[in-house]
């Protein structure tokens, strides 16, 4: 399985999830919804938009692990993530949320800022790689 029901299409010709040697790689995830909303962005009834970095956060590291679950592993899994921020000054509310799922035992983690993500509401995505439990065979793709 490599395009996970129930959660939103990949934009593009790609999975949500790569089962490769044991590992399962997990492509860029935002906090996306399967319909197309985003998670932590609302629009008054004047058009003022309000992006919160904690909800996009939590939706995000939610939604990779659901992805994980779907190929036999889970959060606790995780070897690597690699954050991507639009604006480091929305670390500390990142870090806030990342602390509530993981402490110094967890993935190694690299947090860089890029000019932009593909959606203008996104303020975060994550992408990450999870070793596989010992005995679970996840499906073939």
């Amino acid at each position: 399985m490599t395009v996970v029901p129930g959660k939103a299409k990949p934009r593009g010709r790609f999975p949500h999830v790569k089962v490769s040697g044991g590992f399962a790689f997990v492509s860029g995830t935002s906090s996306r919804r399967p319909d197309n909303t985003i998670a932590g962005a609302a629009v008054d009834e004047l058009g003022t938009t309000t992006l919160d970095i904690r909800e996009q956060t939590r939706a995000v590291l939610e939604n990779i692990r659901d992805i994980l679950e779907a190929v036999g592993a889970g959060l606790e899994d995780l070897v690597s993530v690699t954050t991507y921020l639009v604006s480091m000054n929305d670390f500390g509310g990142y870090n806030e949320v990342y602390a509530e799922f993981f402490t110094e035992d967890g993935p190694a983690r690299t947090t860089v800022a890029v000019h932009q993500l593909p959606h203008p509401q996104l303020l975060i995505e994550i992408q990450a790689v999870a070793a596989i439990p010992h005995g679970h065979s996840p499906a073939k793709e």
